[in-house]
């Protein structure tokens, strides 16, 4: 049984870092495409990035572009997200999410979820 552990999450005041963790568990063998997502309140859940098997691939949404990396460890099994240069409408549940497809955008895609971390921006 694949689980997905988030862990990070907290109030970080605008302008400031904050790091989000993902561990995988329970599976050996090809390694999972990995995504963030998140679901900020009132609003739909959204992607905001994405990394290949391999690493040397990572897509982002738009608004977080030049200020959130993806990055994995194939040996931990694990896949973090640094989120630079916070703003309050980052707040929101982060998921992290596993794909046996390339890098998919869409949610629908992913076959694994986390439980969410919840982030909160303060301005």
């Amino acid at each position: 049984q694949v689980q997905l552990v988030e862990s990070g999450g907290g109030s970080v005041q605008a302008g400031d870092s904050l790091t989000l963790s993902c561990a995988e568990s329970g599976r050996t063998g090809t390694p999972f495409v990995m995504g963030w997502f998140r679901r900020s309140p009132g609003k739909d859940r959204e992607f905001v990035a994405g990394i290949n098997r391999s690493g040397n691939l990572r897509e982002y949404a738009e608004s977080v572009k030049g200020r959130f990396t993806i990055s994995r460890d194939k040996a931990r099994k694990t896949v973090s997200l640094q989120m630079n240069i916070a703003k309050p409408e980052n707040t929101a549940v982060y998921y992290c999410a596993a794909s046996s497809n390339l890098v998919p955008r869409d949610a629908r895609e992913y076959e694994y979820w986390g439980q969410g971390a919840q982030v909160t921006g303060t301005a």
